[in-house]
């Protein structure tokens, strides 16, 4: 059977080739681009060398650019492709993907960045670029959504992003809220709310703009509301806003991507990630490694403090700076534990514990010590988020309700982390 091909773009530059054969992927890195100076591995597990990388090795990178659950079966039934297959999807939707990557049937090529002008326009293919959305518009795509995910196969539309949840990538400039078609990078993020989640756009925009308070380097968020209906906007932090006016891309994965690991297993009870291997990565790839490691540390302890049990290695990403690789801002935070529906378990175990409550002094400490940090000084900064987190919820929540933007959500959010920093303080004063 002859092999199916992509070629796979860092921006502008070939990379190198994805192939299909026999239902199984392969990557290879084009000659041109292991024999140049400034030449990058795609990921963490596909380093620099000549040979073929086989589908164990390629998959968990390439398959984790694509979304998730419910939403991949649905786009699949929908462009009649099995869910299953890889190769078939990433054709389909690889033209505007997370990072840099761009995936292009061979002899193209990927389109130049665009250049937008002030009043919004694309400098030069006025129109051909972005759709401009008005309100109606606009609220005819979120409607769509559910039936239809990321808009897959509208014409000119190749947009994939990791995740199980309805949202669209966008192109914000001077106020106005476009579709980027033909291989036009975005800017934002738009997601709607989760259906059967209530509150959920409320929930992760006070989640995450608490972990701004907090000074954890975090994903820009605003309530974006159309005819009384709220979107959560996004920032994307890996494009780049030239003073040009072009939007450029910048290469990031996420940690399962650069573990190796397949995003169906990005949960610890399911073969995941745990900790410990999310903090060796980390020494591996960034330099220095210590603030990256201690910005690491403070969102594991925020998440397990505020309640956000859905904290896997797909929801941390290494970003691929000018200097080298960082750790990239916390995104998709969002206070699961005010849920009865969903699970108590936390995406990964601190100490050997899943469930929050079953959490002791001793648990911080082997939680520290598998992941190679001083276990005194986490349990210091532990407690000091701890305190620190109830009293900047208090005062986001009462800004919140002047600015007449609260829901009812955010009640049981601030009972949970009260209940949560009181018991943590209690047992760390316990222990000490």
């Amino acid at each position: 059977m002859t092999p199916r091909e992509l070629q796979v773009w860092w921006d502008a530059r070939l990379v190198g080739t994805l192939s299909q054969q026999d239902g199984r992927l392969g990557f290879v890195y084009a000659a041109p681009w292991l024999e140049s100076a400034t030449a990058r591995p795609l990921s963490m597990s596909l380093p620099l060398r000549a040979e073929i990388f086989d589908d164990r090795a390629a998959r968990p990178f390439f398959a984790g650019l694509l979304p998730e659950g419910a939403m991949r079966a649905s786009i699949a039934r929908m462009l009649h492709i099995s869910a299953r297959n890889d190769f078939a999807l990433l054709d389909r939707l690889g033209g505007e993907c997370a990072g840099a990557v761009t995936l292009l049937e061979p002899g193209q090529t990927p389109a130049e960045e665009a250049t937008f002008t002030r009043d919004g326009g694309e400098g030069g293919e006025e129109g051909e670029r972005v759709r401009w959305l008005d309100d109606a518009a606009l609220l005819q795509l979120m409607e769509e959504l559910p039936r239809r995910p990321l808009l897959a196969g509208e014409a000119g539309v190749r947009l994939s992003l990791a995740g199980a949840q309805d949202k669209l990538p966008v192109v914000v400039w001077e106020g106005r809220i476009g579709l980027p078609l033909h291989g036009t990078a975005s800017t934002h993020i738009l997601k709607p709310a989760i259906a059967g989640v209530e509150g959920s756009v409320c929930n992760e925009w006070f989640c995450m703009t608490l972990a701004a308070r907090l000074k954890l380097h975090t994903a820009a968020v605003q309530v974006h509301r159309v005819a009384g209906r709220a979107l959560l906007l996004v920032t994307r932090y890996d494009r780049q806003r030239l003073a040009n006016g072009t939007i450029h891309r910048l290469h990031q994965e996420d940690f399962c991507q650069a573990l190796g690991v397949p995003p169906e297993y990005k949960y610890q009870n399911e073969g995941g990630p745990d900790a410990a291997q999310c903090f060796s990565l980390l020494r591996q790839a960034t330099r220095p490694s210590a603030p990256h490691l201690l910005a690491l540390l403070d969102a594991m302890l925020f998440n397990a403090l505020l309640g956000n049990h859905d904290a896997h290695a797909k929801n941390f990403s290494l970003l691929y700076a000018a200097q080298g690789a960082v750790l990239a801002p916390l995104y998709d935070v969002l206070c699961t534990a005010v849920y009865p529906e969903l699970t108590d378990r936390m995406a990964m175990k601190i100490g050997g514990r899943y469930v929050f409550e079953d959490v002791m002094p001793r648990h911080w400490e082997r939680f520290a010590t598998a992941s190679g940090l001083s276990a005194a000084q986490l349990k210091k900064r532990l407690a000091t988020l701890a305190a620190r987190l109830p009293v900047l919820a208090e005062t986001l929540v009462a800004e919140t309700i002047q600015q007449g933007e609260t829901h009812a959500i955010l009640t049981p959010i601030l009972e949970e982390l009260h209940r949560r920093c009181a018991l943590t303080r209690a047992r760390l004063e316990r222990g000490a």
